[in-house]
């Protein structure tokens, strides 16, 4: 073909395409001025042939009609939308959501709808809606039919789930499908079929379903739906336990976090550090630091922010306790009880430092994007933070377990662990390992810190929330165990977990202390207890 016959071709389809364009706003906008006219049978037989044309911009229309917001300008006849803005109406465009100005109630004539004409538009803007090439937007079109089970729209419905691709998108077209069949006079069978629908679903929003139409079900069909509410509470039970566990692990991370530094300086230098809630809480304010200059200076790293904390954190946490160490506890050792009030001072004069910086009020420490929303397995509900939080406390728990037993700092804190006097008259330099001890716990306390800022209040107390559970963690594990504080962490969370729903917070933290006093009676050393000369005598 001659390229100018195939250029004129292009020009002429073009051509022909616009003129459709034309013709067909032309037709919405034809049916749009004829929405005042007529009766209310005149109004609904337009709503329909308006959704027909499928145009975007319909379904704003109609929501506003549907709402009681369309008008008609009396100077020049025109459909606005309009909303009160004090003694006026601000009113806009209905298709296409235009500011038109503002207008006296006295110059607009409200176009009135009942609730048949309300029916319809629901309808209409289903159509619109389940038959958009968007999933997402199908997806709330379907929910919305979910919440609302129009028995007007089953036609449309069925329509929608023949042509439905999406997986996702049809699973919700088929509950509200099942969920309408229930409010209509369809057959016997076909509600049972509906009622094994949102059995097998076996969500809560299925559970209110069936609860509601129990009372008015006809006597055939309540054995199905009984059978049904008994399987989606059995299914609920199972999901519930899940969500403990789940809850309980979550819980059981942050207090492996919390506790890891702790069992490493308690177990080599038996140093009871009342000041180590501190440190986590130093770790937390680290955090804030950064986020207050990445917002002000450089607001494009902000999802960087908590990589860029984690070496500050464990930077400035480590060298507070190597200061610690040098400056106080040397002088201290086999003096636990100074040791413990010495500990203690210094975590109220890290409390008041901290509120004198800082001040005294909860700080702002933000979620990044990858750390926001939650998302759904199963029947679990499982939030970003929490999920990172305890993959993190696991790499942690790994990487320290790695320091301990491949380099040899770890080496030499075993051995000083495991036999002091043994240790030094083998060369090894005690008071240097007691100083990178002391370092390490209180640098993985820092971020333990930067970790605990994404789930609770930064504030000066922090610490305070953390102290007495880290000792539990450490003493029920097994003092100086790794493996001792992350069985022990994650046992404890999940225990608590189960009895917060029965006894109460406070109440299942009391049973929890009885259960481990009762416990170090009868296995002194924990779970996993510690072994060597030094140790055993």
């Amino acid at each position: 073909m001659h390229p100018t016959c195939l250029i004129m071709k292009l020009l002429l389809a073009l051509a022909l395409l616009f003129t459709a364009s034309g013709a067909f706003a032309q037709d919405v906008e034809a049916l749009v001025r004829s929405l005042p006219e007529g009766s209310y049978s005149d109004r609904e037989k337009v709503i329909f042939e308006l959704a027909a044309t499928g145009d975007d911009r319909v379904a704003n229309l109609l929501k506003v009609l549907g709402e009681g917001d369309l008008y008609v300008r009396e100077e020049d006849g025109r459909l606005v939308g309009g909303k009160r803005a004090g003694r006026d109406y601000a009113l806009s465009d209905p298709l296409t959501g235009e500011e038109l100005g503002t207008a006296a109630s006295s110059d607009l004539d409200k176009i009135r709808v009942n609730n048949r004409l309300r029916r319809a538009i629901r309808s209409a803007i289903g159509q619109l809606t389940l038959m958009s090439p968007s999933p997402s937007v199908r997806l709330t079109a379907a929910q919305t039919l979910l919440g609302n089970a129009d028995p007007d729209a089953l036609e449309l419905l069925d329509e929608a789930l023949a042509a439905e691709t999406d997986a996702g998108v049809k699973t919700v077209m088929e509950l509200a499908r099942a969920t309408t069949i229930l409010k209509t006079d369809a057959g016997l069978e076909e509600k049972a079929a509906a009622v094994d629908t949102l059995a097998a679903r076996g969500n809560r929003e299925a559970l209110a379903v069936l609860t509601g139409s129990l009372a008015d079900a006809p006597p055939e069909l309540k054995p199905a739906i009984e059978r049904g509410i008994d399987h989606i509470e059995g299914r609920l039970a199972m999901w519930d336990a899940a969500q403990n566990v789940w809850y309980g692990l979550s819980l059981g991370s942050v207090l492996l976090l919390a506790a890891i530094g702790l069992a490493i300086t308690f177990g080599v230098m038996g140093v009871i550090n009342m000041a180590h809630g501190e440190i986590v809480m130093l770790g937390a304010y680290t955090t804030f630091a950064v986020q207050q200059v990445i917002r002000t200076s450089f607001p494009d790293l902000f999802d960087y922010s908590l990589a860029i904390a984690l070496p500050l954190a464990f930077l400035v946490t480590a060298l507070v306790g190597i200061a610690i160490e040098r400056g106080i506890i040397r002088w201290l050792y086999g003096r636990p009880l100074e040791t413990l009030l010495a500990t203690w001072g210094l975590s109220l004069i890290l409390q008041q430092t901290v509120r004198t910086i800082f001040g005294p009020n909860n700080r702002e420490v933000g979620n990044p994007s990858w750390m926001s929303g939650a998302f759904e397995l199963g029947g679990l509900s499982i939030t970003w933070n929490r999920m990172w939080i305890v993959v993190f406390a696991l790499v942690v728990f790994a990487v320290l377990l790695a320091v301990l037993n491949r380099t040899p700092l770890g080496l030499q804190m075993r051995a000083v662990t495991q036999n002091r006097r043994m240790a030094s008259a083998m060369g090894i330099r005690t008071p240097w390992v007691d100083a990178m001890t002391f370092g390490l716990g209180s640098g993985i306390a820092g971020i333990a810190g930067v970790a605990l800022s994404q789930i609770d209040n930064v504030s000066p107390n922090l610490g305070q929330s953390y102290i007495i559970d880290s000792f539990m963690v450490v003493v029920f594990g097994g003092v100086g165990n790794l493996w001792g504080t992350l069985v022990g962490a994650l046992t404890l969370g999940v225990v608590n977990k189960f009895l917060e729903p029965y006894a109460g917070a406070v109440l299942a933290k009391i049973f929890i202390l009885v259960f481990i006093i009762l416990f170090i009676q009868r296995r002194p050393r924990g779970l996993f207890a510690l072994k060597g000369r030094a140790v055993d005598a």
